[in-house]
Order: C-alpha cells, then sequence, then structure tokens
C-alpha cells in the first residue's frame, strides 16, 4: 500500500473557514455573556441607589413625625451626606381635608442632578401630643387587654 500524502492532509484539522465560523460563535457568546454582565451591574447600582435614597426620605419622614411641633405647610430643600455621597431632597408638606393631618411629600436626588428624582415617599402626619400627655397604657385589662 501505498501512503497518499495529499488525502491525509484534506481530511485532517479544520479548514480556515470551519475556524472562522467556531470563532464567531465564541465572539457572539461572549458578547451576550458581556451584555448581561453589564446590564446585571448597571441594575445592582439602580437598586443600590434607589434604597439609599428611600433610607432618606424614610429617615426626614420620621424626624419630621417626632418633632414637638407640626411642620409647617409649604415647601423645603436641603442637603445631606449620606452613605458618602451628596443627596438632595425636597420636603412638601401640605394640609388635607382631616383637620388634624398633614401630607408630607419627601423627594430625593442625587446632588448633582437634583431633577432626576430617585425616590419619593409621601406620609401623613397628626400633631404632636400636647406637653405632659401620657401614652395610653394597654396593659393591665384596659379595654380589654391584659399585660
Amino acid at each position: 500500500m501505498a501512503f497518499n500524502s495529499r488525502n491525509a492532509s484534506c481530511c485532517s484539522g479544520f479548514t480556515l473557514i470551519e475556524a472562522v465560523v467556531a470563532l464567531l460563535i465564541v465572539a457572539l457568546g461572549m458578547m451576550a455573556v458581556y451584555m448581561q454582565v453589564s446590564q446585571y451591574a448597571a441594575t445592582a447600582a439602580y437598586i443600590e441607589e434607589k434604597t439609599l435614597a428611600s433610607w432618606i426620605a424614610s429617615n426626614r419622614l420620621t424626624e419630621l413625625s417626632v418633632q414637638p411641633q407640626w411642620p409647617e405647610l409649604g415647601e423645603s430643600e436641603d442637603d445631606v451626606e449620606f452613605a458618602g455621597r451628596q443627596w438632595h431632597y425636597v420636603v412638601e408638606v401640605s394640609e388635607t381635608a382631616v383637620e388634624n393631618l398633614r401630607r408630607v411629600d419627601v423627594s430625593v436626588a442625587r446632588a448633582e442632578t437634583p431633577e432626576k428624582i430617585v425616590h419619593k415617599v409621601s406620609a401623613l402626619i397628626e400633631p404632636p401630643p400636647p406637653r405632659g400627655f401620657a401614652p395610653l397604657r394597654w396593659g393591665n385589662g384596659a379595654a380589654g387587654f391584659s399585660g
């Protein structure tokens, strides 16, 4: 049997077109993975920013609700440093149809882009209790409850 080198070389290995197609498939797969990873990173950053802004708004609402005086009607704004970042918030206090309730809207944005609101929270605040007011005790049989 004679060995034919021409037949052996044409039947072994990949052709240039097969190699290019394989590289194209790998490149498309890598692009899809890259796009998913960047989308995940952007979403994680957005959720972090949204969470921090919600904490700022909730903290401001809590501060207003425990003050010894009722918040004034109208709009106020301020900047705050929180979690190593500068934030801007706007507080709008308005009347409601109920005499003893005021509506408070707190909008939070990054200080460098105050027009782009990251998070907004609304709450109803009642007037503070008068001085010397003792809170109700729900224990010891009062109103049917026992402690």
